[in-house]
């Protein structure tokens, strides 16, 4: 998927696992099929994962990350309404793998796709909960770290222009140019409260028709209030974005700031993973037609 991408496969994962962390070395190692696009994902027994990082950082570097990772994971359990993984252990690079990688806490559950629960009428109000739950956070006066999105829209000025380049044959970038002109301008709506900052249906777990889990923890941490409000885009139709948003809170800046950053997500995936990972274009896709649906 990446061009700095590093290899892991099972037989070194397990070694890694075993030697490292012994209380395992009776438990089933399996990799996992995901569309997760930063990590390998190992499943130990029934209750843990094994992370490898897929993307290429010095160790030194990649050790300080994960510990941040994991220490947001933790604040992220603190105050999240549903499951959450919790961090086990870092292990260090070996057999080839050149990284620090991180063992965490597994947690059941169906992983939510962008049309399974878009008309469902909890899901929306399950949504809101979490988002109204993550922003009761202490933010202990940090501020957006301006890593990713979160920040100034203006800022992603480059990115979106790229992406416009590069997706010209998959979708209508003359129609998409005007809607970006539009969110670009919006002024911030109100000071950064915590954020998961990436809740696309890869990251949530449901049962029936409710939210049980949330993955990925990693990123939580202050950013735009709004940042978090593309679950609605990703997840759910119309009449069931207005059910989220009328539960959140929202008023019509934040509620279009959270658009514009759906659009920052999806218009990338549209195209970079186009070829090596289908189900993250296909969300691009599908969150491109509902802002254009409604903004368009």
């Amino acid at each position: 998927m990446h061009d700095d991408q590093v290899h892991i496969d099972a037989d070194v994962a397990r070694h890694l696992i075993r030697t490292q962390f012994p209380q395992f070395r009776e438990e089933t190692i399996a990799p996992l099929a995901t569309a997760g696009t930063m990590s390998a994902i190992f499943r130990i027994g029934s209750g843990w994962t094994a992370r490898f990082p897929l993307r290429w950082v010095e160790a030194a570097q990649c050790a300080v990350l994960l510990e941040q990772e994991t220490a947001a994971m933790e604040e992220l359990a603190a105050v999240c309404p549903v499951a959450t993984p919790r961090p086990v252990g870092i292990g260090d690079p070996g057999g080839g793998y050149p990284m620090p990688w991180f063992i965490q806490t597994w947690i059941d559950g169906d992983t939510a796709t962008p049309h399974g629960l878009a008309g469902s009428q909890s899901f929306p109000l399950d949504l809101a909960r979490l988002v109204l739950s993550l922003r009761t956070a202490d933010v202990r006066g940090r501020r957006f770290d301006g890593r990713g999105r979160g920040g100034n829209l203006m800022d992603h000025d480059a990115w979106i222009e790229t992406c416009f380049t590069n997706s010209a044959e998959f979708v209508d970038v003359d129609r998409m140019r005007p809607v970006w002109a539009q969110f670009r301008a919006l002024p911030r709506s109100g000071p950064d409260v915590m954020s998961h900052k990436d809740l696309t249906p890869m990251n949530l777990l449901v049962r029936g028709e409710r939210l049980v889990g949330v993955l990925d923890g990693g990123g939580f941490g202050p950013a735009d209030p709004a940042l978090d409000l593309v679950a609605g885009w990703h997840l759910l139709d119309r009449d069931r974005r207005a059910v989220f948003r009328d539960a959140v809170g929202s008023d019509e800046l934040e509620w279009q700031r959270g658009a514009a950053w759906a659009f920052e997500q999806a218009i990338g995936l549209v195209w970079y993973y186009r070829e090596s990972n289908p189900t993250m274009s296909a969300l691009g896709d599908s969150t491109i037609a509902r802002l254009l649906e409604s903004f368009g």
